[in-house]
């Protein structure tokens, strides 16, 4: 009976302790605290820029901007949608898998998508956390085919006049000699190369364009070089055209046979017609043997044959001639017989 008092007693002391002590330490019989604290992720921006361009197509770099606080995000994945703003149709999808993002920072997601070089594009931006969309934005580019595709690019162009005060043009003309109803033009063009570097080989092709027909009187290719950075060179070149007629000079600058840069400018030699830049004209007594070119003569055409008496075909009338006065000759001698 003693034993059985004393384990009692020692059940109620350690009940007691336990009480004692989850009473002195406050949160000691409460449940344990979750430590788990929900993420939080935010599309603050999306920026694009062309990354590469071809004759067909560009490809942009996009780089979508997230801002993250609160507890980990896990199984983060961005999707990139480049729509056709015309037909609304997508023309190519991407998807970059993020993964997890912890601590309160900004983390920049970058990919990169090919379109079509032509019209424009809506670039919509879509975030997902585990599987669930969270975030989207969306942003736009117009006129893709007015970039200048990587072959096409040039430091050096047509000098442009714009603080001079007065028009100037970067191709300009003068009257060289007239005779036989053409005009000589010494023409000069003012290229300048931009750049910080010397140019490379460039060629320039002018021709004089009649206004009224566009039919080319004269064309010519010259050589530019090398021109040093920031210098103007100046290209003189000589064309040939009919008298009385206005005429459009285009000059087309060429680096390894791609046209890099093109420039127009009006040269009148009309005595009462005039050309002005960016104008329609109207119809003059256009003729167009005025603009034929002297040609040698070419060899080798078959010439249109001609009949002589001692051709085959006459050869043959003859002899059936012949056959028939025989036989009319052998019957009247059968008949006077």
């Amino acid at each position: 009976m003693r034993r059985e008092t004393l384990l009692t007693g020692g059940v109620v002391v350690v009940v007691l302790t336990m009480l004692i002590g989850a009473t002195a330490v406050p949160g000691a019989l409460s449940e344990p605290e979750d430590n788990v604290r929900e993420s939080y992720l935010d599309l603050r921006e999306t920026t694009i820029e062309p990354a590469s361009v071809d004759g067909q197509t560009v490809t942009l770099s996009i780089d979508a901007r997230l801002s993250h606080r609160g507890g980990p995000a896990e199984n983060v994945t961005v999707e990139t949608r480049a729509i056709d703003a015309d037909t609304g149709l997508v023309a190519t999808t991407t998807r970059q898998s993020v993964g997890t993002v912890e601590g309160e920072r900004e983390v920049s997601v970058r990919s990169n998508i090919t379109v079509e070089r032509a019209g424009g594009y809506r670039i919509n931006t879509i975030v997902y956390e585990d599987g669930d969309r969270i975030e989207t934005g969306q942003q736009s580019v117009q006129n893709v085919d007015a970039l200048t595709p990587a072959y096409a690019r040039s430091t050096v162009a047509f000098q442009r006049f714009e603080n001079a005060g007065v028009p100037l043009d970067s191709i300009t003309y003068r009257i060289d000699g007239v005779s036989d109803n053409r005009t000589t033009l010494n023409v000069s063009v003012y290229v300048t190369n931009a750049g910080n570097n010397p140019s490379t080989d460039l060629s320039l092709r002018l021709r004089a364009r009649q206004a009224d027909s566009n039919v080319i009187a004269d064309e010519s290719t010259v050589r530019v070089g090398q021109i040093r950075p920031g210098r103007t060179e100046i290209v003189r070149t000589q064309l040939t055209v009919p008298d009385d007629y206005n005429y459009w000079l285009d000059g087309m600058l060429l680096s390894d046979g791609v046209i890099v840069g093109t420039e127009s400018s009006p040269a009148n030699l009309h005595p009462t017609e005039r050309l002005q830049e960016n104008e329609t004209r109207e119809q003059v007594g256009f003729q167009s043997s005025d603009f034929e070119q002297d040609r040698p003569a070419e060899q080798g055409m078959d010439e249109p044959q001609q009949t002589s008496a001692d051709g085959p075909g006459f050869t043959a009338l003859i002899g059936l001639l012949a056959v028939l006065a025989s036989a009319l000759l052998v019957a009247r001698r059968q008949t006077n017989e």
